[in-house]
């Protein structure tokens, strides 16, 4: 079933002599279905005339920038930094207006997946209508004075403090839910039971009608707005589906060629690492190819594993669901599925790894210009991928794959940083170690500069047939004591801009290095019409410090021997 809601919309300025009320809602944009809806509600509140422009605002503003917003990113996080922009933005136009002030209150509601999130400030209300339930149950608390006569006097508002904080709720979604949004022109006057009955009534719009209508009957002295938005079908799968399915299903026994999975027939066992198994398969239905990844038996009862098989099959749902090219498609497990494993489309080629393997094998080395226009490909996977908010953390030769239809694609989110990975993948001091920029050695965080250092020892690497700091164990205490050899000395049909440009990737010093995907993306395509000049050399002091304590402590030992020297045996 797909995602599918019936929206209705009502507003009446009541007695007021201006609406200062606004709402709305929008659905994820054409590709990022999966994405679901964000709808809000604001009153605005002003002395000299400015809530509607303030209500408007918060709400046009949050609607249209949701979905910019990296689509890895947790709602809450999303609403929270739209939300904070906004009321830094009102609250400085309020301390230049003075008395003139405007304010809102907020109350947003994002559907994605099979849930939802509430953000909430001040007295605008959310319910949540179900059929078995009758009342409409209250989400939100207003922010307001308790006491008869203080009811508009507001303790939270968007715009009212330089900082403002956000109730946030989350929950579960059903078939059938209706979602009420309210000013409080609506719920000051109707009881819950009165919004639950007309929720219920007519379809979406109708309902939203007769809500006003009925408040405004019952004598409301407030703009009222009703926003009724009921969930008819669900769609893509979430982070917490996968999470459940991975607490739930039990990884399958070891498949031989021919073994039947939920549609699927095993043809070949591609991979076995001890953590995983990686099976070609033939979809019966379709007939195509695909690859299913799952967890080897030995592991099968690791919830920690488990956890990480989920997020690496969301993490490849979110990245690939816009069919951008540069990674590899994941397929919904499906709800009748009888165990866990994720279902990648399966495209034949080779990795870089696979390819170095064959040039040693035949002494001979890549062209410099395919080697360019294949970093050229994975550096806008890479931008692509941060641009999500993603680190992959294990960029390596076995991790690039050059397609049969001559396409570049980035493997393995098995470690990847989201934001929303689990506490134990993030502590997990992952990736392969002569790939590692030297920071994480020295305590640093994984970032996107560790995705680019990585590239960088990859393309050095298959242009030079050897790493730049040659191979690196986590044992080791001497890891970076050398600069790299310049390519060109390496390989004498590099050309000088190439083993600029790739020195400076892997450069000892991180000031020195790219500081995003696009930035060297630009100077790959630029190539030697506008080169960069060569890295400076790492002091001795930064590659070494220990290096300067022994020479001053040899310098102290021959003093001090000389001395001895003079004493002993020269005349006075």
């Amino acid at each position: 079933m797909s995602f599918e809601v019936e929206i209705g919309y009502s507003s009446h300025r009541g007695p007021r002599p201006q609406n200062e009320d606004f709402a709305g809602a929008v659905h994820a944009p054409r590709g990022e279905e999966s994405r679901g809806l964000i709808a809000a509600i604001a009153d605005g509140v002003s002395s000299g005339g400015h809530g509607l422009e303030a209500a408007q605002t918060t709400v046009i503003g949050l609607l249209g920038d949701y979905f910019a917003t990296p689509d890895t990113w947790e709602p809450t996080v999303a609403m929270d930094r739209l939300i904070a922009a906004q009321n830094a933005w009102l609250a400085d136009h309020n301390r230049r207006r003075g008395k003139d002030s405007a304010m809102t209150t907020l109350t947003a509601l994002a559907l994605h997946g099979q849930g939802y999130t509430l953000a909430h400030v001040g007295d605008t209300r959310a319910w949540r209508v179900r059929h078995d339930e009758g009342a409409a149950t209250p989400l939100t608390v207003d922010h307001a004075l308790d006491h008869p006569d203080l009811r508009s006097r507001l303790t939270r508002a968007v715009g009212l403090d330089d900082h403002v904080r956000v109730d946030y709720t989350q929950g579960e979604l059903r078939v059938g839910d209706c979602f009420v949004l309210s000013t409080d022109g609506v719920h000051g006057v109707l009881k819950p039971a009165r919004v639950g009955e007309l929720a219920l009534a007519g379809s979406a719009q109708q309902a939203s009608d007769a809500m006003v209508e009925a408040a405004i009957a019952a004598g409301s002295r407030d703009n009222a707005t009703a926003l009724v938005i009921r969930v008819l079908g669900l769609d893509a799968r979430q982070l917490h589906d996968e999470l459940g399915d991975a607490r739930r299903l039990v990884p399958p026994a070891a498949l031989k060629v021919g073994d039947l999975l939920d549609g699927y027939q095993v043809t070949a066992l591609v991979a076995d690492t001890g953590v995983h198994r990686l099976y070609q398969a033939r979809d019966l239905q379709s007939r195509a190819l695909v690859a299913i990844k799952t967890l080897h038996p030995a592991r099968a009862s690791d919830p920690e594993e488990r956890a990480m098989l989920a997020h690496e099959a969301w993490l490849g749902l979110r990245v690939s669901a816009r069919g951008e090219p540069g990674f590899v498609r994941v397929h919904p497990r499906a709800g009748q599925a009888s165990a866990l494993y994720t279902v990648f489309d399966w495209h034949g080629g080779r990795t870089i790894e696979q390819m170095q393997a064959q040039l040693r094998k035949d002494g001979a080395r890549q062209p410099v210009a395919q080697v360019v226009a294949a970093a050229i490909q994975i550096c806008k996977a890479l931008g692509r991928l941060h641009r999500h908010g993603v680190v992959h953390r294990d960029i390596k030769p076995g991790n690039l794959h050059l397609g049969d239809d001559g396409q570049w694609r980035i493997l393995d989110l098995g470690v990847a940083l989201s934001g929303r990975e689990g506490a134990a993948q993030r502590e997990l001091h992952a990736g392969t170690p002569s790939y590692m920029n030297p920071e994480q050695w020295e305590g640093g965080l994984p970032d996107a500069g560790s995705d680019l250092f990585a590239l960088g020892v990859v393309l050095y690497q298959w242009l030079g047939g050897r790493l730049p700091y040659g191979e690196i164990e986590p044992y080791q205490s001497a890891r970076y004591r050398r600069d790299p050899v310049a390519l060109s000395r390496i390989r004498p049909d590099v050309p000088m801009w190439l083993d600029h440009l790739v020195r400076k990737a892997v450069a000892r010093d991180p000031r020195q290095r790219f500081e995003t995907a696009e930035e060297m993306l630009l100077a790959l395509e630029r190539g030697a019409a506008r080169p960069i000049g060569a890295p400076g050399a790492t002091p001795l002091a930064r590659r070494d410090p220990a290096t300067l304590w022994k020479i001053a402590l040899a310098l102290s030992l021959l003093f001090n021997a000389l001395l001895v020297f003079w004493l002993l045996f020269l005349p006075r």
